[in-house]
């Protein structure tokens, strides 16, 4: 993906983000783009809309912990 294309996304930190240093979100029709905020013209990691939902499930019921 180009660097311009990116700009033109709708990214969003996450509201717990307190320092300001987070990845960063935009969300497409069939898929989800997560970059640095720190690094905005850095790596972009695209994931499908279904994993992010599954991810994001895991997160709220506390899988991970």
């Amino acid at each position: 993906m180009e660097s311009t294309d990116r700009s033109r996304l709708a990214w969003r930190k996450s509201s717990f983000s307190e320092s300001g240093n987070c990845v960063e979100i935009a969300i497409q029709e069939e898929s989800v783009l997560i970059r640095d905020s720190k690094d905005r013209n850095g790596a972009v990691l695209s994931v499908s809309s279904s994993a992010w939902r599954e991810f994001t499930h895991a997160i709220r019921s506390n899988y991970f912990a």
